[in-house]
């Protein structure tokens, strides 16, 4: 139920997050143009059918936020960990359901809080979604600036108390709570994902508290701590010794972590799916946990390739430039163990499957062009133009919203007992697919010519003028895409009370998930709980009649099948094994 809280309120904020930026797109389109109806909806923020340009830094802000983590933090994480921890390690619940529910109900109030400052007289924040201060610390700065940024702070501080009680429960189910024969080397990739990411929020979200509450007494208390000299509209303000850079280093030492907060659960749900429907064993399975904890503990110290500009010390650049590569390592083992699971694979190209490859290709394209902006040279030229937004939608944005979709439509049997229109679910991906890489794409040629970010318009500067035609192109990209997104939505609710019934294990899958009853049961399994006797991705294994043997099956029961490895060092079953052998005149 709690998961099912998390995804439906991920799916309105991600709506909303994707309206603005239409919004916003249609104004880089268009920007000479009047659209009266902006006006209907919009008020004082688009008097003339125009959007003013402080709204348009505001929407800006906020669909940054609200994706980045009101979606794919809270929605993503918060979903289908509160869904397939407890199944797939063999648990009744969760350890503590108390702060389960808590966690929900927190992010809930922060995501009403966040839409509430559009209606604040003053408007919502607008400092870009990482706030950076001056704006942001001087209350009368700008009308962003104003009671919508306090608001901004208010929702974030209780966004992170979700996280911080979400992600303590998330790791003492899974150390505390396995079932039988559940060893760690017999998780599914997706625990192995969900836990580190817990610990990764765990010890970089409280960062963005201590940045959070210091902006706020500089807002509110008259401390220094991020101000320096500043003048605001011809009056001198009293602050000094403070340092803007010091903001970035907090923001960024979660900023940067937040990224593979995002990316690693979407990565798990990934390598779950595409071993199930590629009928293969996932490659490299202890490849792929190391790689995992290689991003993990990497993560925490390359936050400075966002602040090469900033002017810090060459050789401290230096530093970050070579960490922000070694990262690319993990990254890039991951992306070929799940090109080596599809090779030669028997794959069923189901919808899930389909948005499991999207994030692939979309996590190499995207994870290519991170090369060039983690290379300090190239990033300074690059650092505040399109490329950086092409980069980080694809990489982050777009492959962990598909490794969200690929995910909701894999287990959408399990939370609601109906399947899902597979001819919706295919349209769904192509216009998706292919309206992402058509906006995104584009991106990269812009930042290689200059073309700076949060412009409100390119019409004033006489070399960005030949950009409109693309802005053009990729609006319409970006408003076809987001048409597409009826179809998830209608496939989605209708299918809740109109959709085909599910069997118990639709996919022909391994993990415990599919061991439970159609039925959800307070307890998840009626009777007890099953005992797990080998890893989670036994697909298509020589010797046995059908192409996957689910993980409570034991070992006396698939005689036939049976290969050394298996028995982890079990003597006694290895001889029991060679017996059996010897009678059927098998050889290993």
């Amino acid at each position: 139920m709690i998961a099912k809280q998390f995804l439906i309120t991920g799916i309105i904020m991600a709506v909303f997050a994707m309206l603005l930026s239409v919004l916003f797109r249609i104004q880089l389109a268009w920007p000479d143009k009047e659209f009266p109806i902006l006006e209907v909806f919009l008020g004082k923020w688009a008097e003339g059918g125009r959007i003013k340009p402080d709204f348009f830094l505001s929407l800006v802000t906020i669909h940054g936020t609200v994706m980045v983590f009101f979606v794919l933090t809270a929605g993503l994480s918060g979903t289908f960990s509160n869904l397939l921890i407890p199944y797939q390690i063999g648990a009744r619940d969760m350890a503590s359901p108390f702060m389960n529910m808590l966690s929900y109900w927190l992010f809930f109030i922060a995501s009403v809080i966040m839409v509430a400052s559009f209606f604040v007289e003053s408007g919502p924040a607008s400092a870009g979604w990482t706030i950076y201060p001056p704006l942001s610390a001087v209350p009368t700065a700008i009308s962003g600036s104003a009671t919508g940024m306090t608001l901004w702070l208010v929702s974030m501080v209780l966004f992170v108390a979700s996280q911080l009680i979400g992600g303590i429960n998330y790791v003492s189910t899974i150390l505390n709570m396995r079932t039988k024969g559940m060893d760690l080397w017999k998780m599914p990739l997706t625990i192995w994902a969900f836990f580190l990411t817990a610990i990764v929020g765990m010890l970089s979200f409280p960062v963005l508290v201590s940045a959070v509450v210091l902006l706020i007494f500089d807002r509110a208390a008259g401390t220094s701590f991020y101000l320096s000299d500043l003048v605001v509209q011809g009056q001198i303000l009293p602050n000094e010794g403070g340092s803007p850079i010091l903001f970035q280093h907090l923001f960024w030492f979660l900023g940067h972590p937040e990224v593979y907060i995002v990316v690693m659960p979407a990565l798990g749900l990934t390598s779950e799916v595409i071993a199930t429907n590629s009928r293969k064993p996932i490659f490299g399975y202890h490849a792929m946990v190391y790689s995992l904890i290689g991003i993990t503990v990497l993560s925490f110290i390359v936050w400075g390739h966002h602040m090469f500009v900033t002017g810090m010390n060459p050789f401290l650049g230096g530093v970050f430039m070579i960490t922000t590569l070694i990262i690319a390592v993990p990254s890039a083992v991951k992306a070929f163990n799940y090109l080596a699971t599809l090779w030669k694979g028997n794959i069923r190209f189901t919808p899930a499957m389909m948005f499991a490859i999207g994030l692939v290709s979309f996590f190499i394209s995207g994870g290519l062009t991170g090369l060039f902006l983690g290379n300090a040279a190239l990033d300074i030229n690059l650092h505040d133009t399109y490329f950086v937004v092409a980069h980080f939608h694809l990489v982050m944005g777009s492959a962990s919203i598909f490794g969200m979709l690929c995910g909701v439509y894999h287990w959408y049997p399990k939370m609601f007992g109906r399947m899902m229109n597979t001819k919706l679910g295919y349209l769904h991906f192509w216009l998706t697919f292919v309206g992402a890489y058509m906006v995104f794409f584009p991106m990269h040629f812009m930042g290689i010519d200059g073309v700076p970010r949060r412009y409100y318009a390119f019409t004033e500067f006489a070399f960005m003028a030949k950009w409109v035609s693309v802005n053009q192109l990729v609006t319409w990209a970006a408003i076809v895409a987001a048409l597409g997104q009826v179809a998830f939505l209608w496939n989605f609710f209708y299918s809740i009370f109109f959709g085909k019934k599910a069997p118990q294990n639709p996919w022909q899958s391994n993990t415990l998930e599919w061991t439970t009853p159609v039925e959800h049961i307070h307890g998840n399994w009626p009777g007890e709980i099953p005992t797990v006797h080998r890893w989670p991705y036994d697909y298509s294994k020589p010797g046995h009649a059908e192409d996957f043997i689910p993980q409570d099956v034991p070992f006396s029961e698939t005689m036939s099948s049976n290969l050394p490895h298996d028995f982890e060092g079990d003597e006694e079953a290895e001889r029991i094994q060679a017996e059996w052998n010897a009678q059927n005149g098998r050889k290993d």
